[in-house]
């Protein structure tokens, strides 16, 4: 039976709260396409829902983080192979990433194509019709749940204390959710800034397929081989095309600034 009694001590210990505040940051970061996701599709729905879907999103989310950390044990058992393709195992894991690149992909590639075509602002004030409440809410319990698995892995590889795990992603969740309006307003007011979130997406999703794929590979070969995908690299170009952006934004902002000044 599980002990809180030592989770209590361990989180309480110097130790356990340096680990608590390395997860929470860990988990904020993990959980940046989780918000860019949420922030995009929730940009559909009448502004007066959109704070209503994003919170509910993130929720889901914190929900569905806090389940999967009480099921290491069914977390474990879905890196095992399900069925074969020919030398080839392909366990619940690969499944999931496989289905959750797939799913990613199509709904970014649909998004870009709609904001390059401009279909949304044909859409206008009727844009609700086509985008209920419901299947967005959808959406996002899809992508929350493949998203979870990474936050559950990296939880699980820094702390073996549940009640650290879970503090983590309590506090990271609640602070997303205060955030989560003005990163999606910052991301939907800005056309540039936009479309490199939704190229981010496009990445995200190529990498899920992709450690699909090498996790059926690692099936072939001996655990110390095993190959593991870095996604420090999909992160670090975010920031770095975020940050030439922001330098365009306020170079457009300096100019529109100087020509008015001209005007007058």
């Amino acid at each position: 039976m599980h002990s809180w009694d030592n989770d209590f001590n361990a989180l309480l210990s110097i130790n356990g709260l340096i680990s608590l505040l390395t997860l929470t940051i860990l988990e904020i970061i993990l959980g940046i396409d989780n918000i860019i996701f949420i922030s995009i599709a929730v940009d559909k729905l009448p502004r007066e829902q959109q704070g209503k879907a994003r919170t509910i999103g993130l929720l889901l989310a914190l929900v569905v983080r806090t389940i999967l950390l009480f099921c290491i044990g069914w977390i474990a058992g879905l890196k095992e192979a399900f069925f074969h393709l020919g030398a080839y195992g392909v366990s619940g894991k690969a499944l999931i990433l496989l289905g959750g690149g797939v799913f990613l992909l199509y709904k970014t590639a649909k998004e870009i194509h709609e904001h390059v075509h401009n279909d949304l602002d044909e859409i206008g004030p009727h844009k609700s019709e086509k985008s209920h409440f419901n299947a967005i809410i959808m959406q996002i319990i899809i992508i929350d749940f493949v998203f979870s698995f990474d936050s559950i892995l990296a939880a699980v590889g820094l702390s073996g204390v549940i009640l650290i795990m879970v503090s983590a992603v309590v506090i990271s969740m609640v602070l997303m959710i205060l955030f989560s309006g003005v990163v999606a307003d910052f991301i939907n007011k800005n056309p540039g800034i936009k479309m490199i979130a939704l190229s981010f997406l496009l990445v995200i999703g190529g990498i899920l397929i992709a450690e699909a794929l090498i996790d059926c590979y690692n099936t072939t070969i001996e655990e110390s081989k095993h190959i593991e995908l870095n996604k420090n690299y999909a992160y670090i170009a975010l920031a770095f095309a975020m940050m030439i952006e922001l330098f365009n934004i306020k170079e457009r902002r300096i100019k529109r600034a100087r020509d008015f000044n001209q005007e007058v």
